[in-house]
């Protein structure tokens, strides 16, 4: 598996993993699929729609992120994406990854525990966590804006809310993660028309 993820990462001419990286992908996707047979943790059940679409835009978010970014906030973490995936290519990063869904916080929990990352899972709502982060990122959280609402207020000063979203629905999560951030241009991710990153930095008062 973990060849197959280098090799798409290779036609889209991107720079391919590590060898141990590789092979640390390669564990959490076999246990992705896996546990998606007992579970929902995606609307994807094959093998490469996982890679092409949750693994390569994960870990093109993971390169992207500014550097600086020290404790980050998965909000909403569902299977662990993007937050695995950061975790594994940013160990510069202390990753916390937010989902109040029980099973899919003992997928975590597992994932964590086979991976031997030290990634935190906060098994309740995010909008309970009483600290602040130098990053915080969403990625297909229900009910998306009210979300980017809640998780402004858990970005440290001078930090980031990064949002993988879509062109459609780019200037109404902006809007409302309110008007105290500062936005970068949009980045597309790679293999598709319509997705891409924001990037946005709570300006300090």
């Amino acid at each position: 598996m973990g060849a197959r993820l280098n090799d798409r990462l290779h036609e889209l001419g991107l720079e391919p993993l590590n060898g141990e990286t590789e092979d640390r992908f390669s564990v959490y996707l076999s246990l992705f699929v896996r546990w998606s047979e007992r579970i929902n943790l995606s609307s994807f059940r094959d093998e490469e729609e996982i890679i092409s679409r949750h693994l390569i835009e994960s870990i093109c978010v993971a390169r992207i992120l500014p550097n600086g970014i020290t404790f980050l906030l998965d909000y909403g973490s569902g299977g662990g994406l993007p937050g695995i995936p950061i975790a594994l290519c940013r160990p510069d990063i202390a990753v916390t990854l937010a989902e109040s869904q029980g099973r899919k916080a003992a997928f975590l929990q597992e994932a964590v525990r086979v991976l031997s990352l030290s990634t935190q899972v906060w098994a309740k709502r995010a909008e309970a966590l009483h600290v602040v982060f130098d990053c915080v990122i969403l990625r297909a959280v229900d009910r998306m804006p009210v979300a980017v609402a809640r998780a402004a207020r858990l970005v440290a000063p001078n930090g980031w809310l990064a949002l993988m979203t879509t062109d459609e629905d780019a200037d109404r999560l902006k809007a409302k993660a309110g008007a105290d951030f500062c936005w970068k241009q949009p980045m597309r991710l790679p293999g598709s028309d319509s997705r891409l990153l924001l990037l946005g930095q709570l300006v300090s008062s």
